[in-house]
């Protein structure tokens, strides 16, 4: 099948993901840190199913661009990784951020350490009858180690590091996320999902093009090739399958992460399904990487993104441009920022800008099934848990 769109993230001749050096000339600025850092994430749509994330983080004050693409299965370039990618490299990040702090604090020796982790999604029901939803399943964490507690003790330790992650907030219990409306330049009421109390933002528009980067030599996300295959119960693999009318199927996104001598956190992005390509992303809390509350924020924001891209491709709308300002709040981890408690989050705040001649109706059904088919809303609406499996290495 065609590709949609144009391969601009492939021929920008920008690395895909850089640094800003003139986040305040772009005019992006982080909220108003409330619980330990706030994370402020503009996302556009640049053509087809590619879009681009500026995310700034009031606790590091650095600002980050990323990009995110998807693969044959939306009939996408490939040229960067599926916003699911982005969320588990920044949760696998976040837990192991956590296992050496809370190792650290303890005074426990870790010698090796690697954690292989497994993300699930559904998504069932039928698109023209808009009874499509997005679901989310319980994370699956393989920690594999080498230190000298025994396996009572090393257990609790890996549930107490999981728990002080701060994305356990938007894990545990339910969060509904919040929205506002505008359709060309005017604020509409929303519809169906709940509306955030206060007046809409200023719509970023093209503000994005003013973004340079900083120097730096480090390949902060690259393509690694094909993912092993492996069988995912109801998991499909075909060429624009994620654009079907009617779907029943179980996504798998994987995550690998060790650490670097350097102290980079290496992580390589598993896309077993739908099948594509692994990328290997790197994370850092020092700047040197995106770290882990970025990638999670551009995640939540590339997925609900796509989610506007699949419903007016599928229902042949028109929607030629639209924008997200996205901010989420999380808590410091409950050992990398020595809080002694279980990571927190608020719920997720989105403001909307669509551009498009639909009825103002159809601008809120826009917003109303984005929500009900992105994984990353119902994410955070569901209460999950990670299941821990540990192996001495």
């Amino acid at each position: 099948m065609a590709k949609i769109g144009e391969d601009i993230i492939g021929t920008s001749g920008l690395p895909p993901f850089f640094k800003l050096a003139n986040a305040d000339e772009v005019s992006i600025d982080a909220p108003q840190n409330r619980k330990g850092d706030a994370l402020r994430t503009w996302v556009r749509s640049l053509s087809g199913f590619q879009k681009e994330a500026l995310v700034r983080s009031a606790k590091t004050g650095e600002t980050w661009r990323l990009v995110s693409d998807e693969g044959p299965y939306l009939n996408g370039h490939d040229a960067a990784p599926c916003p699911l990618a982005f969320l588990s490299a920044g949760m696998v990040a976040s837990f192991m951020n956590e296992i050496l702090a809370l190792a650290e604090r303890q005074g426990i020796d870790i010698r090796k350490l690697r954690l292989v982790q497994d993300n699930y999604y559904t998504m069932k029901g039928s698109m023209p009858k808009r009874t499509m939803v997005g679901g989310a399943e319980n994370i699956e964490l393989l920690v594999e180690i080498d230190c000298d507690l025994d396996d009572a003790a090393l257990n609790e330790f890996l549930i107490n590091a999981t728990y002080a992650s701060p994305l356990n907030g938007l894990m545990r219990g339910q969060l509904e996320s919040l929205f506002k409306l505008g359709k060309n330049g005017t604020e509409l009421p929303t519809n169906k999902v709940a509306e955030l109390d206060g007046p809409l933002f200023p719509d970023p528009g093209n503000h994005f093009e003013k973004a340079k980067p900083e120097p730096g030599d480090l390949p902060l996300m690259e393509p690694v090739g094909p993912t092993p295959k492996k069988e995912v119960a109801k998991g499909t693999a075909s060429g624009g399958s994620s654009l079907s009318d009617e779907q029943d199927r179980r996504l798998n996104i994987g995550a690998v992460a060790t650490m670097r001598e350097d102290g980079i956190k290496e992580i390589q992005q598993m896309q077993y399904s739908p099948y594509g390509t692994s990328f290997r992303f790197l994370s850092s809390e020092d700047g040197r990487a995106p770290d882990a509350n970025t990638l999670i924020s551009a995640g939540i924001g590339f997925c609900f993104m796509t989610q506007f891209g699949r419903f007016v491709s599928m229902l042949k709308l028109d929607l030629p441009d639209y924008r997200i300002v996205q901010d989420t709040h999380f808590s410091l981890g409950g050992a990398s920022g020595g809080t002694g408690k279980a990571g927190e989050a608020d719920p997720v705040e989105t403001h909307v800008y669509l551009e498009t001649s639909e009825s103002d109706e159809t601008a809120q059904e826009m917003l109303d099934i984005s929500e009900q088919t992105c994984f990353l809303h119902a994410f955070c609406r569901t209460d999950l848990k990670t299941k821990l499996r540990v192996q001495r290495i």
